[in-house]
């Protein structure tokens, strides 16, 4: 039993798919297939039950899935240990997509100039995706919102941020001076789609006010979200830190009167697996990244 032949069975068996794991690992089809048959010619069973459109695991891949992800934990965090300067090495880092490309870029200009023999690869999902890397050891850290329904990670608030109202600039309630939750009856709300959590965010304060946002249209962008709000579709909540970088005049940020919605940003990690002195050293860098990011966004 090879590690290769592991790696190649636990990228099947998460993708559920041998075209789409050969794709993702720069492998041929039939290559991944061959390495898949010698593990189940060596365990004397099947792994994968066969379907038309994807595989699914069997008994036996059951079984080897959770003691597959243990051996290759235990041989990257070898690895890694032997080979731990505190100034080079891998890390990978992982957001949301509602902080990636509004936080990490400037944490990440900041890390790499300090640390220049460093690489930093960088993930972009969804909260229950990351979690679910995080635990498999695919991801060193993750920046996400809280609540984190994960007990067995760690987790550390780094800062809390406002959610804006955000609307079109040619919008009845922009000339209004204040603006309290109740005004925004009867638009409807462009919201992201019910896997990221900042909709999950809007809609628990709204409900705590016993307001029910009418949605009309989800998106997976909160780009779309912008851009859908300045064509007057309707009318949405956004973070602070995207409204920084938006520099359209097509739409204007609001800050609620009265109780202001926010979000928390955590750090989560694995506690369970290797952590590096360049990993220590990169949560030290992030608390004070994160320290001045918040200020900046007061």
């Amino acid at each position: 039993m090879e590690v290769d032949q592991l790696l190649n069975f636990l990228k099947v068996a998460e993708l559920e798919n041998f075209t789409r794991a050969a794709e993702e690992l720069g492998l041929s089809q039939p290559a991944i297939s061959r390495s898949v048959q010698k593990l189940e010619d060596e365990i004397g069973q099947p792994l994968f039950e066969r379907q038309s459109r994807k595989v699914l695991l069997t008994d036996a891949g059951k079984l080897l899935l959770g003691r597959a992800r243990q051996i290759v934990a235990i041989i990257e965090d070898t690895k890694n240990e032997i080979s731990d300067d505190g100034q080079s090495g891998r890390l990978r880092i992982a957001a949301i997509p509602t902080v990636a490309p509004y936080f990490l870029p400037g944490l990440l200009r900041e890390f790499s100039t300090a640390f220049p023999a460093a690489l930093v690869t960088v993930q972009e999902d969804t909260t229950d995706n990351l979690l679910k890397r995080l635990a498999q050891g695919e991801v060193d850290l993750g920046i996400l919102a809280l609540p984190i329904p994960a007990k067995y990670l760690e987790v550390e608030e780094l800062f809390r941020e406002e959610l804006l109202l955000v609307l079109a600039s040619d919008h009845p309630l922009s000339q209004k001076g204040q603006i309290r939750l109740a005004d925004v009856r009867p638009p409807p709300f462009v919201l992201l789609d019910e896997a990221h959590c900042l909709a999950d965010s809007i809609v628990s304060f709204c409900r705590q006010r016993s307001f029910h946002p009418v949605t009309m249209e989800r998106t997976s962008q909160l780009a779309t979200v912008q851009e859908l709000v300045a064509l007057d579709h309707g009318v949405s909540m956004i973070p602070a830190m995207a409204k920084v970088l938006d520099a359209s005049d097509r739409r204007i940020y609001r800050s609620l009167a009265g109780p202001k919605p926010t979000r928390s940003i955590a750090a989560v990690w694995n506690p369970y697996r290797f952590q590096s002195k360049l990993l220590q050293a990169f949560r030290e860098h992030l608390r004070s990244y994160a320290e001045s990011f918040s200020r900046s966004l007061s």
